[in-house]
């Protein structure tokens, strides 16, 4: 059984994917997105599974997407926005280095424009944001061994701030 080198958490838009990729490249290994298995198995978008099955069972496939990537990879695995939600995914992060990439409402709306594409965010998607973040927020904070701020900084800022965070040196 593997164990990933660095895990991402926090919220849509805040760049884990971006920012996962630079890392893998920098640290030299693989890189892998849990949102990207679940729409790799399923042939379909997260926006689709939303509208066709709902939330639960979205997250239903996203806690196994998650329990199989934690033991499959040994790389920078970034998980999705609302992955820590759920009690046993939390439980299996103890332990791993954990990063919270986080930024404020004005910085996800210039990333992100809040846009209708993201399910959780198409009513007034900056009320709904600043909703998400303060039932995830906590979540967030408890499963990470540390906290990097992405606001006003770019992917590659945030990425050599991680390294720092971690105390990991690059390949």
């Amino acid at each position: 059984m593997s164990t990933p080198l660095i895990v991402l958490v926090g919220p849509m838009g805040v760049g884990k994917s971006t920012v996962g990729q630079l890392l893998a490249e920098r640290l030299g290994t693989g890189y892998r997105d849990t949102d990207e298995d679940i729409v790799a198995a399923q042939r379909r978008t997260i926006a689709e599974i939303f509208v066709d099955e709902g939330e639960s069972a979205f997250r239903s496939l996203e806690k196994e997407a998650v329990r199989t990537a934690l033991t499959e990879h040994d790389g920078v695995l970034a998980l999705g926005g609302g992955a820590v939600l759920d009690a046993d995914t939390r439980t299996l992060l103890t332990g791993r280095r954990v990063v919270y990439l986080s930024m404020d409402v004005e910085e996800a709306v210039r990333r992100t424009g809040l846009n209708a594409a993201r399910p959780l965010l198409a009513v007034n998607p900056r009320k709904q944001w600043r909703e998400l973040m303060e039932a995830r927020r906590h979540l967030y904070e408890e499963v990470a061994t540390a906290v990097v701020a992405t606001d006003g900084r770019a992917p590659e800022e945030v990425t050599r701030a991680v390294l720092d965070a971690l105390e990991l040196k690059e390949a």
